[in-house]
């Protein structure tokens, strides 16, 4: 595969204006990750506020990671390692608070589960909490409660004049201690030095041991722009100002129409051919699925035929010790799915329609069988696949049709 990490910003570029993940935009990201390319969320939100949205996208099935904070972590989506972490030295919280509250602006931070702050009741703090689905602590001393050192801190006020006056004062103030920027018009956001979604990417790629040329970035946003250059492909959001567009590679559409699943369909599974399919990817990331519990294994892959072997073991026979039928029928349509998810368009997904089964001869606990599956029909709207099982010594065990329905992503 050309390339091997897909970094994605979230708001307004994953996520529709509804905040949410569309169902094309889901199903191409999964096909990605089945082909082996790994996904990276980069976002300004908390760790904790990614978490579902990993799980929806399958990153820790995947090897995939969230890189939160706007870069200040790196988290390892399979077993929720920190592989990277900066925070803000506690010693400046002080400092921060009181800038804060001589210009009546709010302040929070957060921490697990939860946002600190000492105006609870702000209408932007309300909302950052519900998109995160955090809980608001109040706490009038902000300083002396946050006695840990948190990843970043957040001014917030309506007076988009007053936080603008702040952040040029404190770019020249903290200059070499601490970074800040506007996220919003009513945010002034406050993180360690140095730290940015691009610089936070450079350590990721030292970690997998990959080039920029390797990966493609997505975003919309002024924060994202660092992030689009340093990657060997960036894109920018059909919606994003010119300003960023400019700074990108490619122009795919809005969020609102399933921009990110356009530019995976076309830079990423329209690449894919069948001889460059990491089956040794498939099989060691297939364990947490059906694959992975009846131990069935990839061998071959072409775009008319996929073979796959399966153990006749504790988990595949019936209680007299020969090989299931219904397991046979799973090995079938395992392989006759993945040639359909070779054959068809990028713009386009399978589901099983119907699978029928004659079963010839038994085979015996002990043994492991070999399905061979060859197309038979390709048509636009169904693939019919010839699936024969047979055992090790190549008698043949079953023969089995599979039907696919190949739908557009919508």
């Amino acid at each position: 595969m050309k390339y091997k990490l897909l970094v994605l910003d979230v708001d307004g570029t994953l996520l529709n204006d509804a905040k949410e993940i569309s169902k094309r935009t889901l199903a191409s990201l999964l096909k990605a990750q089945q082909m082996g390319v790994r996904i990276a969320l980069a976002s300004g939100r908390p760790t904790y506020g990614l978490m579902p949205l990993a799980k929806t996208l399958e990153l820790g099935h995947y090897g995939g990671f969230i890189v939160s904070y706007n870069g200040c972590q790196i988290i390892n989506a399979q077993n929720g390692e920190i592989l990277f972490e900066r925070r803000i030295n506690p010693e400046m919280l002080p400092y921060l608070e009181k800038k804060a509250r001589k210009n009546g602006f709010a302040i929070f931070t957060y921490h697990d589960d939860t946002i600190l702050t000492d105006s609870p009741d702000n209408e932007h703090i309300r909302a950052e909490a519900e998109l995160n689905n955090l809980k608001v602590i109040k706490e009038e001393e902000f300083s002396t409660a946050v006695d840990f050192a948190p990843c970043k801190c957040m001014l917030v006020s309506d007076d988009e004049e007053a936080l603008a006056r702040l952040e040029e004062h404190w770019k020249k103030r903290l200059d070499g201690t601490l970074d800040v920027f506007r996220s919003e018009p009513y945010f002034l956001e406050v993180v360690p030095c140095g730290i940015d979604k691009a610089n936070t990417l450079g350590a990721l790629l030292s970690h997998l041991d990959i080039t920029r040329e390797e990966v493609i970035a997505i975003g919309d946003g002024v924060c994202d722009v660092n992030m689009l250059q340093i990657a060997g492909l960036g894109i920018a959001m059909g919606h994003s100002q010119d300003s960023v567009k400019v700074c990108a590679d490619y122009v795919t559409a809005s969020n609102e129409e399933d921009g990110v699943a356009q530019a995976v369909e076309k830079m990423i599974l329209a690449e894919v051919h069948a001889a460059e399919i990491p089956l040794d990817l498939l099989n060691a990331r297939a364990h947490h699925a059906l694959m992975g519990n009846l131990g069935i294994q990839y061998t071959y892959a072409s775009e008319d035929r996929i073979e796959a072997t399966m153990p006749v073991d504790h988990r595949t026979r019936q209680p007299f010790g020969i090989l299931h039928g219904g397991a046979t029928l799973a090995l079938a349509e395992t392989v006759a799915g993945l040639g359909s998810m070779i054959t068809c368009q990028p713009d386009e997904i399978v589901v099983g329609m119907q699978v029928s089964g004659n079963h010839i001869s038994s085979a015996h606990e002990g043994d492991t069988v070999r399905a061979v599956a060859t197309i038979v029909h390709k048509g636009r709207s169904s693939h019919v696949w010839n699936v024969d099982v047979f055992t090790s010594t190549n008698k043949l065990v079953s023969s089995i049709r599979v039907v696919n329905s190949v739908l557009k992503k919508r």
